[in-house]
């Protein structure tokens, strides 16, 4: 009998796998080989060719082809780990079940709330059965939600000798959320003819613009002296720091923009009068801006270190990932062919760009092009995440269809 992929998706939830990115392991935490092993565990008892890749931590998997002649091979990605921002441990899921509507109170305690005030797009499913946190944790709809639909998918094609099928990729990567999911992926091993990450928000998303991608950190030092006399000698890092970040636009951060205006995000700050450390994301989708806000951080650290004296601020930058958009637009067929998936199954399929990143960028400059599809959810990276159980399967539906178009 096959289990449900809202069963699937609530087991997967229960594993806590939070990335760390100040780890120096691979994975960076030992929940999401935990999970990965129950997921190649899964695949090789429903009888897919499956293994847990010790070195990466990736699990690779594979459907042999049930049609003959000359059929590509199709890749699905998705990752186990969850944001580090807050928690993914402990998560206890609830169905709140044919949704009328109003409030839903998450935690009692807190008195949290999940509201369509704020979160009109929860009317859009009225009478659905919506799964939801409560108020604690994270729900971890990003990425098990896609783990679980690429998964029931699997067991779907594997006990359904119906439904043809060109031999079927799986890859499910670590430490995506701390932008090292596709680092050790081996896309010559993966042997796909082109990719789909199933990462995404809301059903129907269909996604193949990301943004261009750097990390930040910056390290002030500071000089400590007793206030009582401070006068002429005292440097606060603090205020170094602050005046550094003053030189930022106010208005280019994630809470004022939106489509595909890029920002600076202030992540992450500690320190004191001695040392302030601080981490940085740097976010454009057009690559000339990209590189200007770089040099816009360069010029901000070289004015503070005029002025208090070379090395008072140390800036480290590193490129992340980049737009995939270039990679995908000789390919269009993969688009084209998910929005007709979709539609022939009434959803209404809708290309947005991608105020973040997936694997699927990563891979796409490494040779495997890879755009995104939705996996159902909503408020992802926070204790208000949710998603429609009937997404879960909806979305399921898609990449079963999807799968067998590429072998008509």
């Amino acid at each position: 009998m096959n289990i449900s992929v809202l069963d699937r998706f609530l087991k997967y939830v229960s594993v806590g796998s939070q990335s760390d990115a100040d780890s120096a392991t691979v994975p960076s935490t030992p929940g999401q080989t935990e999970l990965a092993r129950l997921l190649a565990g899964e695949l090789k008892d429903m009888g897919a060719q499956a293994e847990l890749d010790d070195d990466s931590g990736i699990v690779y998997a594979s459907i042999p082809s049930n049609v003959e002649g000359n059929v590509p091979v199709i890749g699905w990605v998705a990752h186990v780990d969850t944001a580090p921002g807050v928690s993914g441990s402990g998560v206890k899921p609830r169905i709140v079940r044919s949704y009328d509507g109003g409030d839903i109170l998450l935690n009692p305690e807190q008195g949290m709330v999940l509201s369509p005030a704020v979160f009109p797009e929860l009317t859009d499913y009225l009478g659905q059965d919506l799964v939801v946190t409560d108020g604690t944790t994270l729900l971890g709809a990003d990425d098990k939600a896609g783990v679980a639909e690429i998964m029931t998918m699997a067991e779907t094609l594997v006990k359904d000798k119906t439904i043809r099928h060109g031999r079927i990729a799986i890859g499910f990567t670590p430490d995506e959320e701390v932008g090292n999911g596709a680092t050790l992926f081996d896309v010559k091993g993966f042997n796909a003819d082109f990719a789909y990450t199933v990462d995404g928000g809301p059903i129907g998303e269909i996604e193949y613009e990301n943004f261009n991608a750097a990390s930040a950190k910056v390290l002030v030092h500071g000089q400590n002296i007793h206030p009582g006399g401070a006068k002429d000698k005292m440097v606060n890092s603090i205020h170094v720091f602050e005046e550094f970040n003053a030189l930022l636009p106010a208005f280019e951060r994630p809470e004022h923009t939106e489509g595909y205006e890029g920002f600076f995000h202030l992540g992450s700050i500690e320190g004191g009068v001695e040392q302030t450390k601080a981490g940085y994301i740097i976010r454009d989708h057009d690559m000339a801006r990209f590189e200007a806000r770089k040099e816009l951080m360069r010029r901000a650290a070289d004015f503070i270190n005029a002025r208090y004296g070379g090395g008072t601020l140390e800036l480290t930058l590193k490129d992340s990932y980049y737009n995939m958009k270039e990679k995908i637009l000789p390919h269009m067929h993969l688009i084209e062919t998910a929005k007709a998936a979709m539609e022939a199954l009434d959803i209404v399929p809708e290309i947005v760009p991608i105020r973040g990143g997936t694997d699927g960028a990563r891979l796409s400059w490494d040779g495997l092009p890879c755009p995104n599809l939705s996996t159902g959810g909503y408020n992802y990276h926070g204790v208000r995440e949710w998603i429609p159980a009937d997404s879960l399967e909806a979305m399921t539906n898609v990449l079963v269809t999807l799968t067998e178009s590429f072998a008509e």
